[in-house]
């Protein structure tokens, strides 16, 4: 699902920039990423995470796929040159990703799942594309945050099958995910980072 334009400007803001600075150094420090790996961002936005993971975690590869082409456009407007030249941006679903079958080390996705009608099917197509031993780290938002009185007027997201606490973690667990470290307030939100087992 594409962002309204409410959305675009709450998550191309600066304080969101401050908010994934934060969380992606955090991640850093709690995994063991190393240097090199080939990562996808889904739902890069205008690419202000693509350019913190690319800094944070020195990929020899950094993808970064949003749905939407105008988010896309922003990402080429924001990232350097030189980030650029280390980023591959691209449109794509994150339902079907153009991967083969574990080849990837890490996925990033910073509130993307909440967006997306089929959440559980997103997790099993990124659980796919990971290797075993890879990462995916996440950030989320549940449904008393964009579906109450206010946000449900403003906001634009999917109104059938939303997501508690207890359900991303056991869809987690369904897609071959142990949820390693994270940060949850159980009625707003989570971010952290899950391993992909075997």
């Amino acid at each position: 699902m594409k962002l309204n334009l409410a959305e675009r400007w709450a998550v191309n803001n600066p304080l969101r920039a401050v908010q994934l600075r934060v969380e992606i150094r955090w991640m850093e420090e709690k995994m063991d990423l190393r240097p090199g790996g080939v990562i996808l961002e889904v739902g890069c936005g205008r690419g202000t995470g693509a350019a913190l993971i690319l800094r944070e975690f020195q990929p020899a590869m950094l993808h970064a796929m949003d749905l939407d082409i105008h988010m896309i456009k922003k990402a080429k407007d924001y990232l350097s040159p030189e980030q650029r030249r280390r980023i591959s941006l691209y449109i794509a679903d994150v339902l079907k990703l153009p991967y083969r079958d574990e080849v990837l080390d890490a996925v990033f996705g910073f509130g993307v799942l909440h967006h997306v009608p089929d959440w559980q099917g997103s997790l099993s197509e990124i659980s796919r594309v990971l290797k075993v031993g890879g990462f995916f780290c996440l950030e989320e938002i549940y449904p008393s945050l964009y579906q109450n009185f206010l946000t449900k007027k403003i906001l634009l997201h999917p109104k059938e099958k939303r997501f508690s606490s207890q359900d991303l973690k056991g869809a987690l667990e369904e897609s071959k995910f142990s949820l390693q470290e994270f940060r949850e307030v159980k009625s707003l939100g989570i971010f952290g980072f899950a391993v992909k087992g075997g």
